[in-house]
């Protein structure tokens, strides 16, 4: 899809700013956007982030052509984002606050999340922006388990479930607000885009939590994986999407889901490799815990309290809405996943002793 199929603006008189550029989507954001000739801003929260959002770019094959700026902005105050947003005919607020390690108090995720949310909708309202479009999750959508598995557009996390990641908690709260500061305001149209779980090419060193389990997989450090299944979407699939929430005259005031297919497993991924990168067949995991296991490792493992809430559920994740409505066509999930395989590859993925692959 080219910005033509749905609007008459030319591209080129249009500054779009772009929230969270330096992450994972981020960067394949605002290449696409600099492909389909817009002028992008870029918020970083340091000058010295500019370098990152230049090195995907060039992994990218894109040339900003003096096309792309900065501005600097913080989820966490208000300074910078009158700036930031002064002249941007679109808003894509992909930014959100994803640690590593699990943060010492949820606040320290949810405050960011939450407020910085509202910080980014309230000064694109005030500078005129029509429309802004938000990355939330499907961390707000589907992980309250519900009988029948089957999750859409209408459903919702609920943040009091019990043992939800406070990442997760913050991913519901912050589009609540989001849409209650609508609601509740005017002035400005909100679309949000709720993906799965991001795969696909990587262009740069930085750890992105879904792409970096192929990695991971490929150097053996996962040789056992728990039960749980999961949606999973082509990161060039979600800028996709946001452009089309974007631009799409019916996606205001719409919520949605991001999801290529099927769900997977953990262990669906590892047979996606083996069949596609034989070499490594013997590093890629080669047992699955069972629930019952999984609750009780969970226990003193907070990395598996997600499997743990999900209790082995093989959920029914729809993109009919996307598909209908905006005219949204995802990849392969398997071409999504042997494509992120091949992108850790290219950037210098090294394996174990005596094994050797061709990207």
């Amino acid at each position: 899809m080219s910005a033509e199929d749905l609007t008459t603006s030319t591209p080129a008189s249009e500054t779009v700013l772009v929230t969270g550029g330096t992450g994972y989507l981020g960067g394949h954001m605002v290449a696409r956007l600099l492909r389909e000739g817009y002028r992008t801003r870029v918020t970083v929260r340091e000058p010295g982030q500019r370098a990152g959002v230049l090195q995907q770019l060039r992994r990218a094959g894109v040339d900003p052509a003096g096309r792309l700026e900065f501005a600097v902005a913080r989820l966490s105050g208000d300074e910078g984002w009158a700036d930031a947003v002064d002249g941007a005919a679109h808003v894509l607020h992909l930014a959100s606050p994803f640690p590593f390690t699990p943060p010492e108090t949820e606040a320290e995720l949810i405050l960011p999340a939450r407020d910085g949310a509202l910080r980014v909708i309230a000064a694109a309202r005030a500078a005129g922006v029509p429309r802004v479009v938000m990355t939330s999750s499907y961390a707000a959508v589907g992980y309250t388990v519900k009988p029948g598995g089957h999750y859409s557009e209408e459903d919702w996390t609920d943040p009091d479930t019990e043992g939800l990641p406070a990442y997760h908690r913050s991913k519901v709260l912050a589009e609540r607000a989001a849409w209650d500061f609508v609601r509740a305001h005017g002035g400005v149209e909100l679309s949000v885009v709720n993906p799965t779980g991001i795969f696909g090419p990587v262009l740069s060193d930085r750890p992105s939590a879904s792409a970096d389990l192929v990695k991971a997989m490929l150097t053996g450090r996962m040789p056992v994986v728990p039960i749980m299944y999961f949606g999973v979407v082509d990161v060039r699939d979600v800028a996709d999407l946001h452009l089309r929430a974007m631009l799409h005259p019916k996606a205001a005031g719409e919520r949605f889901i991001g999801v290529g297919g099927a769900s997977i497993s953990f262990f669906d991924i590892a047979r996606i490799l083996r069949e596609h990168f034989p070499a490594a067949a013997d590093l890629l995991p080669s047992a699955e815990l069972t629930i019952e296991q999984v609750r009780e490792a969970a226990k003193t493992d907070p990395s598996l309290r997600d499997a743990a809430g999900l209790g082995g559920q093989i959920p029914v994740i729809s993109n009919e809405k996307a598909r209908s409505t905006l005219g949204w066509e995802p990849r392969d999930v398997t071409e999504t996943i042997v494509e992120t395989a091949e992108s850790h590859l290219r950037l210098g993925l090294t394996l174990p002793e005596g094994h050797s692959l061709d990207a």
